[in-house]
């Protein structure tokens, strides 16, 4: 279900207290996975559940840490690290990969919500 919410359009996807700090959850959107993860400043990131490095939809079990200022998961199979603000790779670990799409995030009260990211072009 697609509603307007003060943040913009988006799909509410979960209630804030389904999200545990540090951890991954899975959802899936347009049939797309995404990986939502709550930090403890509160605030919610989500990018594709999808590890561009495996091709597996893993992302969501990833470990949550940060870079300086930037908070990060590495994936759980060869432990790339993504910047959550804007999927760039920050660690490769001398592999060849690419980012991860960040799709937007709104918190109404209690509700989640998830927006389409944009599309890049090929």
């Amino acid at each position: 279900m697609t509603i307007t919410t003060a943040a913009g359009r988006g799909v509410r996807v979960c209630f804030l207290s389904d999200l545990e700090t540090e951890r991954g959850r899975a959802a899936l959107i347009e049939g797309e996975q995404v990986a939502l993860f709550l930090l403890p400043d509160g605030t919610v990131h989500a990018v594709d559940n999808l590890d561009p490095f495996s091709g597996a939809h893993v992302i969501s079990r990833g470990i949550v840490g940060s870079r300086g200022e930037a908070p990060t998961v590495a994936s759980p199979l060869h432990k790339q690290v993504f910047d959550l603000r804007t999927g760039e790779c920050l660690e490769t670990q001398g592999k060849v990969g690419g980012p991860l799409r960040v799709w937007p995030v709104a918190v109404d009260g209690q509700d989640v919500y998830v927006g389409m990211p944009e599309r890049v072009a090929s």
